[in-house]
Parts: C-alpha cells; structure tokens; sequence
C-alpha cells in the first residue's frame, strides 16, 4: 500500500504539497520519540522555553488542488501553511496538552500491537485524561493534529476505521487464509466493509463487471441488490449509508486502481448534501487533512441531476433547509468544483427544492435499475 501511494505522488504537476505517508511501526514510534526528545531538550535548555507544535494547517484557506500529468482529474492537497498549539496562548493550551496525550496512547498501541478505533480511544482517553478529553470531536481533531504533526497516517498510528459500508453484486473477495465471497450471494445486506485498512489492502479482488456504482443511501442500496440489478448490467454496488467513512473510501479507491477501465458512476440525491458526498469520494476531504488524497477516485455524478425532475412530480420535491445552504456555500468555494457541478448547485440554489431519489418510485418500485441503465446506455453521467 505504501508503495503504490508514494508512487502516486510523484506524478501530481505541483510538488509543494504536504501528505501523510503510511510508515512501519517502529518507524511510527521512532517519530513519536524524537518529538518527545526535542521537546525536552528545550525544557532542559539553559533558557527553557515552552515551543509550538508546527502543525500543517487543515483549513480551506490551505486547500490545494493538483492534477495528475498524466490525468485532467485533480485531487485535493494542503499546502506549507503552518498553524501552531502553544502552552502560551490560553486559546491553545489544552490543544497543546492534547497532542501530547493522544501521541502517548497511540505509542502505548503500538507497543502492544493493538489497533483501536477512534470510538474505542475516546472512552480511554475519557477515563485517563478526563480534564482534557470531553467529546468525541476533540478526539478526532487530536488525531488530525497528531497526523499533521508526525505526517504519517491515523493507521500508521494504530488507529482502524469504523466502517459502516457494505458492497454487492458481480465481485469476489478473498481475505488472506479465508475462503472466496461472491458478492452476488450475499442478498440485500450486502457484504460488510472491514475498518481494518490493512486486511483491506490485502483482499484479493475479482470482477466480471463494467460499472461500479456508488449509491448515497443504504435503503436504495437494498432495493438494487434485492432486484439484482448487478445481473441485468454487469457491476458492483458500494454504500457508505450516507456521508463516506474512511473504510468504504479505501475499499473504493482501491477498487479503482485494481480495475481502473471501471467507470465508478454515483447515484445521490440532488441536494448539496448529495452533491458533498459524491465529492468527497471524488476530490477527498479538507476534514482528512494530510491523508485526503489518499482515499479519492474518479467518480462521475449519474444521478438524480436536474435533468431527471421531469421525472419527479411536483408533490415529491422537498425545500431546502438552512443546512442545505451551507453546504451550498461550502462546495461553491471548492475550487476543484468543475463548472457543470456548479450549474447544478446554482440550480439547487435557485429552486429553492430539492428530489430525492425515492421519489422515482413513483414510477414502480423496480425502476431504478431501468432508470440507471438507460443513463449507462445513453452514457449521461459526468
């Protein structure tokens, strides 16, 4: 895994780009010691001072996008911009202390060999740390500092993905020393994505298909599976159940490289929380910080667009909410964004509604397979 992704860096036109790479464990905790190590040498320094933790900065105002030389598609990066946790500033003290803390649990991880998920860290550093760790979103904005700090991955730290992702239909999986999973025999449940980044990295995959089609919601991913659309046109069907975690943006990215000629098309709604998802399986996310490009692939919108609402009837269209606005904004200010991807938003924007892709069943409750054929067919997806 480590050599197909640091191979991949080396062909983005811009160089001024900062990553995480995925190094061994003992390479892990070789870098946990020198920080510790230079953080005493200027405690015992003859003028001690408390120094700032250099950390690569994860807001949009550090985005960067860089395109392939050999792609037109881009991906999202940060760049050099630094921020800093300093026991100085109160605002940042306890950030500061944070950092310390996380980087000490994840040693005692790798120590051990163990591989928590952020979940199962939270409650430790709740019971051990309690003064300093009160919710879970401290904890993650913890790990993203510690990653920006050593620049290596969360997985790199011992830190597995909670996966809420399944996959169906024409692929067939194999765990190391397990037997093969067909995929088309694991009925409307799906086959369940394992948070574990390495076992992941190591299944053997096999397809006869020609699509793979990542679809926004767990219950449209059932009715495809349960009419076993991936029998009428040849693919694989991938859920997040919603917004995409760590473990289905992997397996996904994976599967991108393993069967690159695979056009990955999206089925989401048309809102900007729809239009969010499908960008985050295809630019990456600032949330990730140094790691975004890690989990991105070349995913093209198939559905709902706002050329399917002849399709929709009026009593079916939603308002859109506050929050939809915000995400609008948001995205709006991607400049990866590509233009048709813009024209969308605006037109969200403008209605003032948004569709969901239940509403076409409104048409029978198996016409989403013949929905999705005819746009594969009419090769309408961008």
């Amino acid at each position: 895994m480590e050599d197909l992704c640091n191979l991949s860096m080396r062909f983005f036109s811009d160089k001024n780009l900062c990553y995480a790479d995925i190094p061994t464990p003992n390479e892990v905790r070789a870098r946990i010691e020198v920080a510790v190590l230079n953080f005493l040498k200027i405690l015992n320094s003859p003028d001690p001072a408390i120094s700032d933790l250099p950390l690569i900065k994860r807001s949009s105002s550090n985005r960067h996008v860089s395109q392939g030389l050999l792609t037109n598609f881009s991906w999202i990066f940060l760049s050099n911009s630094i921020c800093t946790r300093s026991l100085m500033r109160t605002n940042a003290a306890r950030a500061f202390v944070r950092v310390w803390k996380v980087m000490e649990m994840c040693l005692q991880i790798l120590v051990q060999e163990k591989r928590v998920t952020q979940r199962e860290l939270f409650y430790k550093l709740l019971c051990s740390s309690p003064d300093y760790f009160t919710s879970q979103l401290q904890v993650n904005r913890t790990i993203q500092d510690v990653v920006a700090l050593l620049r290596c991955s969360r997985y790199s730290l011992g830190i597995m993905a909670s996966s809420r992702g399944v996959v169906a239909g024409r692929l067939l999986l194999q765990e190391p020393d397990q037997k093969v999973v067909d995929c088309t025999e694991c009925g409307s449940s799906g086959y369940a994505i394992s948070g574990d980044l390495n076992l992941l990295d190591k299944l053997v995959m096999k397809t006869d298909a020609r699509y793979i089609i990542v679809v926004e919601k767990h219950a449209i991913f059932q009715r495809l599976a349960e009419d076993g659309v991936f029998n009428h046109i040849p693919s694989i069907i991938i859920t997040a159940k919603g917004y995409p975690d760590i473990a289905t943006r992997f397996l996904l990215h994976r599967m991108s490289r393993a069967f690159p000629e695979l056009p990955i098309l999206a089925l989401v709604d048309w809102n900007p929380a729809g239009l969010a998802i499908l960008c985050t399986f295809k630019f990456g996310s600032i949330a990730m910080g140094l790691e975004a490009y890690r989990y991105a692939c070349n995913v093209k919108w198939l559905g709902l667009r706002g050329d399917d609402l002849q399709l929709v009837p009026d009593q079916c269209l939603v308002q859109l909410k506050p929050r939809d606005l915000q995400i609008a904004k948001s995205l709006m200010s991607l400049e990866v964004l590509q233009e048709n991807y813009r024209e969308e938003l605006a037109s969200m924007v403008r209605s003032g509604q948004r569709a969901e892709i239940e509403a076409l069943y409104l048409h029978g409750f198996d016409y989403l397979g013949k929905y999705i054929a005819k746009k594969i067919v009419q090769g309408n997806y961008i």
